[in-house]
């Protein structure tokens, strides 16, 4: 059962894998769909939450899954207070060591509050699919 695909998977006995998580009232999830694609076909697994998250449920699912990336899509505007109250509830279940990333509708003038929040990964709306993996692969050890 050991499909290696040469590159960053020769040192983990696993597959990356990534909790991708809808927050808030988002009714939109045909990116996010794309992108689970995109990093299945790239070997990562991938559990995705589908709509309408709230921020204890992620943090319950990335604990419950032990996943090594937490990431969110969000297009609904509200990403800065999902993940205001997100991060402690990622702290308390001593998630900080995870990758976080956050993609979708974000204006450039909230990067930085996202940066000091700990989403290491930000990928607005048109971000290219191999970035976005290529990111993981470098993030993920």
């Amino acid at each position: 059962m050991s499909s290696h695909n040469g590159e960053s998977e020769m040192s983990r006995q696993h597959p990356i894998k990534v909790l991708l998580a809808k927050p808030g009232l988002d009714g939109h999830d045909q990116g996010a769909k794309v992108v689970v694609r995109a990093l299945m076909e790239a070997g990562m697994e991938v559990i995705y939450t589908g709509l309408r998250q709230t921020p204890e449920k992620v943090a319950r699912m990335a604990l419950e899954e032990d996943v090594d990336v937490i990431a969110l899509s969000s297009l609904a505007g509200s990403h800065l207070p999902f993940c205001t109250k997100l991060k402690p509830l990622l702290e308390e279940a001593g998630l900080t060591d995870k990758l976080w990333m956050i993609g979708g509708n974000l204006p450039a003038q909230d990067h930085e509050a996202l940066r000091r929040l700990g989403f290491k990964g930000i990928f607005p709306t048109g971000s290219r699919l191999d970035d976005i993996v290529n990111f993981i692969r470098e993030h993920v050890k």
